[in-house]
């Protein structure tokens, strides 16, 4: 049944599973409108962002306050501690397990976050990958320790030339897993996904794009965002984080754009400035890096996060899609 068609049985009184996809690069204002939409519509928030799932990294997140959290219903905050791993493919499971919770409620899931490797993993569906080996991984860092990852980059396009196609060479986290992949069985990760079920398979999804038209807007909210969290406590956030025993900078929560650079002036390589700086500059481009995934979505509608009625022309694209 296609979505024309399920909205048709839904205006018959049929019971039809629909999910929404909000997304937006960074600064874009994504949940302050996820929040608006959620207390007007039979809607619940599920976080589409790898950070969120973390607790005690509230400040550098913009994680939602309790408050807002106690009146509209979230999903996927604060269900990992930052020493623990969490990948696409637990989200996935958990995304799935929250969908059907609010199904079961009579409701619909509102996916926000700025995390596309999560939003390709909803719609695509995911691989079986073998889990993550840390003898291997330990092997890779000294490898891009010695040939930076650049380098390593280069090797992965050797053994997966569509996988280095597909990922930045500035993405140590993804370089790593794909040569991680290839190492432990053999295969390139590329041929390995090709084999993937989606969760959304058979659901009415409705997708929106929130950006603002001039990328200057975008750059200046997100160095206003990045002082506003200074002045919040940023600073002594990731101080409590580094002071744990059992968390090191090259955890994968701690690799979170603000939190590796913060923590860098911490531990004394720089001044506060220049970390202030990086983070900013590190966040315009992942920013830049969302956009470039988000135009290649065509079944997403955009809409103008700096329109005075954005909220309303969402609003009645919800009412239109049968929400």
């Amino acid at each position: 049944m296609d979505g024309a068609a399920n909205r048709r049985a839904a205006n018959r009184g049929v019971s039809v599973r629909r999910a929404v996809l909000l997304m937006g690069p960074t600064g874009a204002g994504k949940s302050d409108l996820a929040v608006r939409l959620a207390e007007q519509f039979s809607l619940e928030i599920v976080s589409t962002d790898s950070a969120l799932v973390y607790r005690g990294m509230d400040i550098g997140t913009a994680k939602p306050d309790l408050a807002t959290r106690r009146s509209v219903p979230h999903h996927l905050i604060d269900i990992r501690d930052p020493a623990m791993a969490y990948s696409a493919g637990d989200f996935v499971v958990d995304a799935a397990a929250a969908m059907e919770d609010i199904w079961r409620r009579g409701r619909q899931p509102l996916f926000v976050g700025g995390t596309m490797l999560y939003f390709n993993t909803l719609s695509a569906g995911i691989a079986a990958l073998p889990d993550r080996n840390l003898e291997v991984r330990a092997q890779i860092d000294a490898r891009a320790a010695a040939i930076g990852w650049a380098g390593v980059h280069r090797e992965l396009a050797a053994v997966d030339p569509d996988a280095a196609a597909r990922i930045h060479a500035n993405d140590p986290q993804r370089i790593q897993r794909a040569m991680e992949v290839y190492k432990l069985t053999g295969q390139p990760i590329s041929r390995l996904q090709q084999s993937r079920v989606s969760v959304l398979a058979g659901v009415d999804v409705l997708e929106f794009v929130l950006a603002p038209s001039d990328r200057k807007i975008l750059h200046g909210r997100i160095q206003a965002r990045f002082d506003a969290m200074l002045a919040a406590g940023f600073l002594d956030e990731v101080r409590h984080l580094r002071e744990r025993s059992d968390l090191h900078a090259e955890h994968p929560s701690m690799r979170a754009v603000g939190y590796r650079q913060v923590w860098r002036y911490l531990d004394g390589h720089c001044a506060l400035d220049e970390a202030s700086d990086r983070a900013i500059a590190a966040t315009r481009q992942l920013a830049k890096r969302q956009l470039t995934w988000l135009r290649a979505r065509q079944s997403a509608t955009w809409f103008d996060s700096t329109h005075p009625d954005v909220a309303l022309q969402i609003a009645r694209a919800l009412t239109e899609g049968g929400v």
